[in-house]
């Protein structure tokens, strides 16, 4: 299995405060609505079938299927998809949550969907390569798969790891292994060698003075990255 106990343990043990804006998954709901809209320019959502892999406690899920897209969100995390599964009924949002593999979903549901989304998961797993394969084979051809992740240089250790960890509290302690972060030329590799096309790269930065994240062009530390499948 291409997951992490320790991982799926440490975001496990979070998930009955995944809804909450003010707990440790604070900067996901910050940063939703700005990929969100990324995506959606990207690729209108309304009507499309749409896999959100990684998907947690739903937020992304939730926030496509809003947009008038068909949403299957797939996770490792048994205690996050049952959060997932009661927010979804509270909200009244239908999301179609499944405990699944990425690779597994891939080998039953291949050429299904046409998006795939797997945000702030690469940098979690043994073998992300895997993921973006996973990924690749899910989308339609002509479909588009993006992801987000973290840099691996100096300058991403000290915001994402030591600032956002250590200094600013925004995320607990040992939430990101800096060694599993992953260059953007790296994330191009992997995308290419699965059969997918770059299309574009967005970084993404946040103000400790303002406390806002914004997208801009600096992908020095947190990036996404639009790539599509060939007709």
């Amino acid at each position: 299995m291409n997951a992490d106990p320790l991982e799926l343990q440490k975001f496990s043990d979070l998930a009955h405060r995944w809804w909450d804006p003010t707990s440790e998954f604070r900067p996901l709901h910050e940063i939703n609505p700005l990929r969100l809209e990324w995506i959606n320019a990207r690729a209108p959502l309304a009507g499309k079938r749409v896999i959100d892999i990684g998907c947690g406690g739903g937020i992304l899920a939730e926030s496509m299927a809003r947009k008038g897209a068909h949403v299957t969100g797939i996770d490792l995390s048994e205690k996050a998809l049952k959060v997932a599964d009661l927010h979804s009924l509270e909200s009244g949002v239908q999301v179609r949550y499944k405990l699944i593999a990425a690779e597994d979903m891939a080998a039953q549901e291949a050429g299904q969907y046409d998006v795939v989304t797997c945000m702030e998961m690469l940098e979690h797993v043994p073998d992300p390569g895997a993921i973006v394969r996973a990924a690749a084979t899910l989308v339609k051809p002509g479909g588009q798969v993006f992801f987000s992740t973290l840099n691996r240089n100096p300058k991403s250790y000290l915001f994402a790891v030591i600032g956002a960890e250590y200094l600013l509290r925004m995320l607990p302690k040992g939430t990101h292994d800096y060694a599993k972060f992953i260059t953007p030329a790296e994330l191009s590799q992997y995308v290419r060698s699965a059969g997918l096309d770059v299309q574009g790269l967005k970084g993404m930065g946040y103000n400790p003075l303002s406390k806002i994240y914004s997208l801009n062009d600096d992908t020095s530390v947190n990036y996404l990255m639009a790539t599509s499948r060939s007709l």
